[in-house]
């Protein structure tokens, strides 16, 4: 694990592309759209598959990853993330302690949390993560057990009083992209957004284009 791992993260912190499959697209497939695309941060998020085939899959995705120079975070398995030696984890509320995946990861690795409202985001930040993956902002087709919205007001709460990077996703389309990082979202994940796109590298460099244009509208 790179020392500077943590420091391209926050640096390279823009469109965050979580991968999904579908009859028509693979994980793979939408990990090398986002990588053409520019995108430096790819989450392998797999809630269906065997260890085995998460373990294969992973490690096809860490070579993609480490030839364009991007960073792989892996949906809450530990033990594939260091088995292909990612650049950290994404845990949800119901995952493993934050303070026990840092004992077995160490401080190199990426560690987010997810936060589906102001509570839960504080507690994040109190308990040393990297980053909270806040949301959903607006209602989202991707997730049926989702969280109600949190909406741009939950985001501008939380903004306030969280120093850590946080990561918005829910609902986030090309249309309302920009509003929320002005509402203070450091990085925008998304899903469908670019899974389901018609063309997903076109996709991918729209969405980017817009959180470029509205992160240099709020400086």
């Amino acid at each position: 694990m790179n020392l500077q791992t943590k420091s391209k993260f926050k640096d390279n912190l823009g469109l965050y592309v979580i991968t999904t499959e579908s009859k028509e697209r693979s994980h793979i497939d939408v990990a090398k759209a986002a990588i053409e695309a520019g995108i430096s941060i790819i989450q392998y998020r797999d809630k269906n598959s065997s260890s085995k085939i998460l373990f294969e899959r992973a490690k096809e995705l860490r070579k993609l990853t480490e030839s364009s120079d991007a960073l792989l975070i892996i949906n809450d398995r530990i033990d594939i993330a260091i088995a292909i030696n990612a650049d950290g984890v994404h845990l949800g509320q119901d995952d493993i302690y934050l303070d026990v995946a840092r004992k077995i990861l160490g401080y190199d690795y990426i560690i987010g949390i997810s936060a589906t409202s102001y509570d839960e985001a504080i507690a994040a930040s109190k308990s040393g993560a990297d980053y909270i993956g806040l949301g959903p902002i607006f209602p989202t087709p991707s997730k049926v057990d989702a969280a109600p919205p949190i909406g741009i007001e939950g985001l501008v709460e939380v903004r306030q009083d969280v120093k850590i990077p946080i990561v918005a996703i829910g609902g986030i389309t090309a249309e309302n992209i920009e509003g929320v990082v002005l509402a203070g979202a450091d990085g925008i994940a998304v899903i469908s957004a670019v899974a389901s796109a018609p063309n997903m590298v076109e996709a991918a460099k729209l969405l980017k284009q817009k959180i470029n244009h509205a992160k240099a509208l709020g400086n």
